[in-house]
């Protein structure tokens, strides 16, 4: 699977002019871990039917782009390792986790472990010690509204992930789409008097609501709730029977964690795995769905809340 619109989104946000205080960062051991952490929840491995993305993204990418973005818009140093790091903490399966504890508006539950792994990984604190920066100012990321803002106000992280989105899953975005906003980006001062990335151009700032409401309808699919869950149904199941403990969702990849499941001698595990791979559309109920995230976005333009 070739990544050419990633490859592409990257590029435009200098990729290859990455500066140099930021490469050495790039092989802390607790951010390489994310390269076997696909960005999509784990449904890379789900029935293709029901999920069939056009790249294969992983949390190490949107980390890298993240930071890239924060890089390009402020250069500032502190603000581009918090970007870079803001989801080191990302287990296995990512949301799916969130889901399996109940977490399906906030989606949050998961970021509890970011300062446990941070300090437990040497390379990157002897990095932070070589640039004078505290390790704190990293660990709490959502302290810089440039990094992670509340919705519908827009952030770093939210705008990424919309065109990772949009690349790997909705597949509804090009290059001159990527273009346009990457380069209509810029920082304002929004009406709480916080720094927030927003567009100098409606139209642009428009293409990119857009994208998120259809990621937003994706999302409040009932095909997607229902992989969602029957993941997290499969991983509590996993801990509950001690396959693994909960903790090791946060230090496994992926593939370690899914070579796991199609190791247990469980039927009904085994039963549920078997599901998840190869459900056909057709065939999932129409179940009643909570209440999940909402996807809003309401961007400043030139300094201005955009208003529906």
């Amino acid at each position: 699977m070739k990544n050419e619109l990633l490859t592409y989104y990257k590029k435009e946000l200098g990729i290859n002019d990455i500066p140099d205080f930021l490469t050495k960062y790039l092989n802390a051991p607790s951010l390489l871990r994310l390269k076997n952490i696909g960005y999509f929840c784990g449904m890379d491995y789900a029935s293709k039917e029901i999920y069939n993305f056009n790249e294969y993204i992983t949390r190490y990418d949107h980390s890298l782009t993240v930071s890239l973005l924060i890089y390009k818009l402020t250069k500032d140093k502190k603000l581009s390792l918090a970007g870079l790091f803001h989801d080191i903490s990302t287990p296995c399966f990512s949301h799916v986790i969130d889901y399996m504890n109940k977490d399906y508006e906030k989606q949050e539950s998961t970021e509890k472990y970011t300062e446990e792994i941070i300090k437990k990984d040497e390379y990157l604190l002897n990095c932070l010690n070589i640039d004078n920066i505290n390790v704190e100012d990293i660990i709490n990321f959502k302290q810089y509204t440039i990094v992670d803002n509340d919705r519908p106000k827009v952030c770093a992280d939210r705008i990424d992930g919309v065109i990772l989105t949009s690349i790997g899953w909705t597949k509804n975005i090009n290059e001159k789409d990527i273009k346009s906003i990457v380069s209509d980006l810029d920082i304002f001062e929004n009406e709480y008097k916080e720094l927030e990335i927003g567009f100098k151009n409606e139209l642009i700032a428009k293409k990119l609501i857009d994208k998120s409401k259809t990621i937003d309808m994706y999302c409040h699919s009932i095909e997607d709730y229902y992989m969602m869950e029957l993941l997290s149904k499969i991983t509590k199941l996993v801990i509950k029977k001690r396959y693994i403990k909960y903790e090791d969702l946060y230090y496994l990849t992926e593939k370690q964690l899914f070579d796991i499941l199609k190791s247990i001698s469980n039927l009904e595990i085994s039963i549920l795995l078997y599901i998840f791979r190869n459900i056909r559309s057709k065939d999932i109920p129409n179940i009643d769905m909570p209440k999940v995230k909402v996807r809003t976005l309401l961007p400043l333009i030139n300094g201005k809340r955009y208003k529906c």
